[in-house]
């Protein structure tokens, strides 16, 4: 296994650059009671650099979303009668494949037989960019043989808790207590990239490894893993391979996090704090 410590960097931007030069992402999130999330992300994203962000949510939770930040766009979800997306959905999701260049999915959804049937869809769709993360990694650790249906390009981004779900899911052997070893094992098996997060994330495509630095005990807040994920979405949307914007997603937000405490303290550090660092993290990365 390769350790790389070198963080990788955005090219410059051109002066006749405009927003399709940096991407379009589609982040597909939120359920009834769990607006935040989708948000949260879809700011995040906006912070990172992309050029444009649409955020794909159910639609009676579409007029929170779209208050919440009106730099972001948004798309109505079919629902289900829990306020969650519905596998009537799965049309207007892979509609928004071709407009997009990176797609998320997760945050807040919440899990079910038909969230399931949107997220096998997508494995299918051969080439798409996938970053999957919270109840999206739990939707997926319900669904059997998922690696051999694979056809997306995926970046997964589990806590500790959601690897062991993912692992029972495709490995008969009993996990690893090294997280390293955890992360590798499952990137090299499911041929994507993992991140698997807390205190010195361990970002992998099964061959480099990267153990992360930045952050604090403050970020163990909710919202801080959707904020990872429009992090690292709009960093996938202008240009880095899988590899190299997780690594720089990670440590981003893990610098913005330490400087929101430097500014805050870690008890009183929140998510939006996180977001509102992401502009000084990039001008000291």
């Amino acid at each position: 296994m390769e350790k790389i410590n070198q963080i990788p960097k955005l090219k410059p931007r051109a002066v006749d650059a405009h927003k399709g030069d940096f991407g379009k992402v589609c982040i597909i999130a939120g359920s009834v009671g769990m607006s935040g999330a989708a948000a949260l992300a879809g700011r995040a994203a906006l912070r990172c650099g992309a050029g444009l962000v649409r955020v794909a949510t159910p639609k009676s939770v579409l007029p929170v979303v779209a208050s919440i930040e009106p730099s972001f766009t948004t798309i109505a979800l079919a629902e289900d009668s829990t306020g969650r997306i519905s596998d009537k959905a799965i049309n207007t999701i892979l509609d928004a494949i071709g407009d997009n260049d990176v797609l998320a999915f997760g945050p807040g959804v919440g899990v079910s037989g038909g969230l399931q049937s949107v997220l096998t869809a997508l494995l299918e769709q051969d080439g798409l960019r996938l970053v999957i993360d919270a109840d999206g990694l739990n939707n997926l650790a319900k669904m059997k043989d998922w690696p051999a249906k694979l056809k997306a390009e995926l970046i997964l981004t589990p806590h500790p808790g959601e690897i062991k779900r993912l692992w029972s899911a495709v490995f008969r052997e009993e996990l690893p207590s090294e997280r390293q070893e955890q992360a590798a094992q499952l990137a090299q098996q499911t041929k994507t990239v993992v991140a698997l997060k807390g205190a010195g994330t361990v970002v992998t495509d099964g061959v480099k490894l990267y153990v992360n630095q930045t952050g604090n005990p403050g970020m163990a807040t909710a919202g801080s893993g959707d904020v990872l994920t429009g992090a690292i979405t709009a960093l996938a949307g202008q240009g880095l391979n899988n590899f190299d914007c997780t690594v720089l997603g990670v440590y981003i937000h893990g610098l913005a996090g330490d400087i929101a405490a430097e500014k805050v303290g870690q008890v009183s550090l929140m998510t939006t704090d996180i977001i509102d660092s992401l502009p000084d993290a990039f001008m000291r990365a």
